[in-house]
């Protein structure tokens, strides 16, 4: 049973890589399922105490209530033994735990025994929900399911299943979760639906976009609002709402999608009815990104790559785009933004956000109260050509007050070493972290690597005024 408060704020200064995340506040702690929870599995390993890939949503009814969520105990083939939740009610300082009943080691449904893409929202009543995946290591069997909390993310309820398959065939991935801050009865949530995965280098596969929502706080049938075509796919949807109730979904276009080398693009779909009708797509910029990986031993960082994110300035509407990218023909992955001022209709040419010419990944927006820009970012510019016993990643965050042009960052952990981070053959923290604004000041949500051996990864919070 998960129970009681897990964070405390850790103090301490200076650039040390056995506890680098001074001035933080440790969310996560301990894996809360028993060994073996799962049951018996011979695909992939489990690392018990590694949490990866956070969420976080912010109370539109009380900035001082957020809650968080990971994946709790990453297996290397993928997913993780269950969801960890977290929730605060004193802005940050203290956190409560539970653990929604997705899965077998969390007491769920029996037919899954992992859990991945945690995403959270708190519609305008306060009331939170969940979006997630579950899916079985031994069958095709995989579903989008949501669960509610009335009580603030301390109890949830049983999950509503949107959208079950059980043909390996198809494959439900990437999805997110958007409260309406204004309407508390809609709730909107996006995935992408794969086919065509028993012959994947066929020209034949599918991606299309799809989306549910909510009336009156209950979940309608999901559907399909975009397909790109045979070939092609979209990945890792994401749904803004603007102050008039428009609705802009970014995603990664794939095209090509069989071959050697697809294309990439950030792409958008907008609806002005609710999530009833959607537009065609519109192209913001191409995607080129290289990865980004360890200078000394040459192993790759999975990232945020091809993953683009977005966020709304509540006031004036303005909309933001970040992903990973490279700028120049360097070829060194870096953060991006592009911006909207109509909508989504149209969109600026993408400029860097990164302080540092250094490669630069997974980043994530939100927008102040006061139209301030903040983007959270990993970095590498604090790797030393002279220190190959470990390899030293920054968070930064990046803040902006005229749209995006002029840019200042500040360090929101010292450096600490990656390597530890290493689940099979490639270091993750997570295909995304999370970052929220309460009123004027951001408030940042990611994964930091440990150098202990029981416990590789944990989730960090920090309040940036």
């Amino acid at each position: 049973m998960l129970a009681g408060v897990l964070a405390g704020v850790l103090a301490g200064c200076g650039d040390n890589l056995s506890d680098p995340f001074v001035e933080l506040v440790r969310v996560s702690g301990e894996t809360p399922f028993a060994a073996g929870c799962g049951g018996a599995q011979s695909n992939g390993r489990v690392f018990p105490s590694v949490e990866v890939e956070p969420s976080l949503a912010i109370d539109p009814t009380d900035p001082q209530h957020l809650i968080a969520a990971w994946q709790q105990d990453r297996w290397s083939s993928g997913g993780a033994n269950g969801i960890g939740i977290a929730a605060s009610f004193d802005g940050g300082a203290s956190w409560t735990a539970s653990a929604p009943r997705l899965g077998r080691c969390s007491g769920g449904d029996e037919a899954y025994d992992r859990a991945t893409d945690p995403w959270l929202a708190i519609a305008a009543d306060g009331t939170a929900y969940l979006l997630a995946l579950v899916f079985d290591s031994a069958s095709p069997r995989n579903a989008m399911v949501s669960s509610r909390s009335i009580d603030g993310g301390v109890t949830w309820g049983e999950p509503s299943v949107l959208r079950a398959d059980s043909d390996s065939d198809v494959f439900n991935d990437k999805n997110s979760i958007t409260a309406d801050p204004r309407d508390p009865g809609r709730v909107y949530a996006v995935w992408d639906r794969l086919t065509g995965l028993d012959h994947p280098t066929e020209p034949t596969t599918t991606g299309p976009t799809w989306f549910a929502r909510t009336t009156d706080g209950v979940w309608e049938p999901a559907r399909a609002i975009y397909d790109p075509g045979p070939d092609a796919q979209t990945l890792a949807n994401a749904i803004a709402v603007l102050p008039d109730g428009t609705l802009v979904d970014v995603f990664d276009l794939i095209t090509g999608a069989s071959g050697n080398t697809p294309g990439n693009a950030v792409a958008v779909i907008r609806s002005t009815d609710k999530g009833q009708t959607w537009s065609d797509a519109t192209l913001v910029a191409t995607m080129r990104g290289q990865g980004v990986q360890d200078p000394y031993n040459h192993v790759f960082i999975r990232s945020g790559a091809d993953l683009p994110q977005i966020a709304v300035d509540a006031a004036s509407g303005a909309l933001y785009l970040v992903w990973q990218d490279h700028f120049d023909d360097a070829g060194v992955d870096g953060a991006l933004i592009a911006s909207s001022l109509d909508g989504g209709v149209t969109w600026s040419a993408p400029r860097r956000v990164n302080g540092a010419p250094d490669a630069a990944f997974t980043p994530n927006v939100a927008v102040a109260a006061d139209g301030t820009v903040g983007v959270m970012y990993y970095d590498l510019r604090n790797v030393r050509p002279a220190d190959a016993d470990a390899f030293r990643v920054t968070a930064w965050l990046a803040t902006s007050h005229d749209g995006g042009v002029v840019w200042s960052d500040e360090a929101l952990s010292e450096p600490f070493d990656l390597r530890p981070a290493l689940l099979q053959n490639a270091y993750f923290l997570g295909d995304y972290q999370a970052m929220v604004a309460a009123g004027d000041a951001f408030v940042p949500l990611f994964v930091g690597a440990n150098a202990r051996s029981d416990d590789k990864t944990d989730v960090f919070v920090r309040v940036v005024k």
